[in-house]
């Protein structure tokens, strides 16, 4: 792929650790020039010294903060592809009715508010917009409502953006990610009890890892997708395929 987005702008929201950081990487040694946002300065300044050397600018930003998100789009003229990673989970803290308002705050509703203060630049470039979503896009979450349909929200969102954005040029898809080795799902990994059905049900019998989605992301951005929109794709071993 090395190339393949040469001279591009690139946005990951979230892209400053786990998921995100794996495709901002892959944006980067392929050519384009990557914003990541994170949440707090910590994280950025610790993305920006795991990507020394990368073309990699990493800057805080939260995206409930509808200012803030304004703020931050005009300081991007250009942009051809935008990643949208920024997630939360608080698993069964969910059921407490403001903590569900926070997770769907950031999960469905900063997706749909970067993709609309980021619409006129994608329209200009014809960019793409890669929306992530999850396998409790597909399955019920009853240990994390919110998650779940935050999730399940971002591929209906992704759907529509696709109808909507499409007389502008832009295309709109989403990914799935399966089970993902990341410093936030590491725990479950280490507990053999937890992380041997996972592996047991994934046709393809192990974990994935973020460079994992780092190809069908890249080929969603690129011209060999220019007819792909409104897709949702499982990048999940095979998981979906046994139940």
């Amino acid at each position: 792929m090395n190339g393949s987005q040469q001279g591009r702008v690139v946005l990951v929201t979230g892209g400053t650790g786990g998921i995100g950081s794996g495709i901002a990487a892959a944006f980067a040694d392929a050519g384009a020039r990557v914003v990541v946002t994170g949440l707090t300065q910590a994280e950025c300044a610790a993305a920006d010294r795991a990507h020394a050397g990368r073309d990699i600018r990493a800057t805080v930003l939260d995206v409930t903060d509808a200012a803030a998100v304004a703020a931050f789009a005009r300081t991007l003229p250009q942009l051809d592809a935008l990643v949208t990673c920024a997630g939360m989970i608080l698993r069964r803290d969910e059921y407490d009715l403001a903590n569900f308002e926070k997770v769907i705050a950031v999960n469905l509703t900063g997706t749909m508010r970067l993709c609309q203060a980021l619409r006129p630049q994608l329209a200009a470039g014809k960019g793409a917009v890669v929306n992530v979503g999850s396998m409790y896009s597909f399955f019920g979450a009853g240990h994390a409502p919110a998650y779940g349909a935050s999730k399940g929200g971002v591929v209906q969102l992704t759907k529509a953006l696709a109808r909507e954005y499409a007389t502008e040029g832009i295309r709109v898809n989403a990914i799935a990610p399966g089970w993902i080795r990341t410093p936030l799902t590491q725990p479950i990994v280490d507990d053999p009890t937890r992380s041997r059905p996972i592996v047991d049900r994934t046709p393809l019998g192990r974990w994935g890892e973020p460079a994992d989605l780092a190809g069908p992301v890249l080929f969603l951005c690129s011209p060999a997708a220019a007819f792909v929109t409104g897709v949702v794709l499982p990048v999940d071993g095979g998981y979906l395929l046994t139940g």
